[in-house]
């Protein structure tokens, strides 16, 4: 009988399901790596720019100093603007790897589900092909004492001196 199609079906569909999350989460992973990168870009201006004031204050450049400052609080006000997004996309991500995790545990039901018929189908398989093998001999055991009791001769020779001639 073997597994039945609606089953080798759901394992299928369970597994691209699967496959989508997957995918999912590794777009959402990138996606917090790129703000990650972002923000880590902000925090190095907003590091430039400090470096540029103190060196202005030095040289006694003004502008450089009015630049280093701009620089200092465009790199603040970029950060507290990637802040909240990358909370959210880490909470996006967190949420995608739970829907995996539950996606994964579904495909491996349906697995469970498609082995065991696979498992109940050999199963009968060797019980019908056991079934036939005692069948036999309990047809041929039946013919060999029929013959018996009719005194016909069985298979071979009645006598064992018959053999030498």
């Amino acid at each position: 009988m073997g597994v039945s199609w609606a089953l080798l079906r759901l394992l299928r569909i369970r597994e691209l399901e699967e496959e989508q999350r997957r995918v999912a989460l590794e777009s959402a992973l990138g996606e917090v790596a790129r703000l990650e990168q972002a923000l880590a870009g902000a925090a190095e201006r907003d590091r430039q720019g400090r470096i540029l004031v103190t060196r202005s204050a030095k040289d006694g450049e003004l502008p450089d100093r009015l630049a280093g400052i701009e620089e200092s609080h465009a790199a603040r006000r970029r950060s507290l603007l990637l802040v909240p997004l990358l909370e959210s996309a880490e909470k996006a991500a967190a949420s995608m790897r739970e829907d995996l995790l539950r996606k994964r545990v579904e495909r491996r039901q349906a697995e469970s589900l498609v082995e065991e018929a696979r498992a109940e189908a050999a199963t009968e398989a060797l019980r019908r092909e056991q079934q036939g093998l005692d069948d036999w001999l309990r047809a041929r055991n039946w013919n060999v004492r029929a013959t018996q009791c009719e005194g016909l001769p069985t298979e071979g020779p009645e006598d064992p001196d018959d053999t030498a001639t």
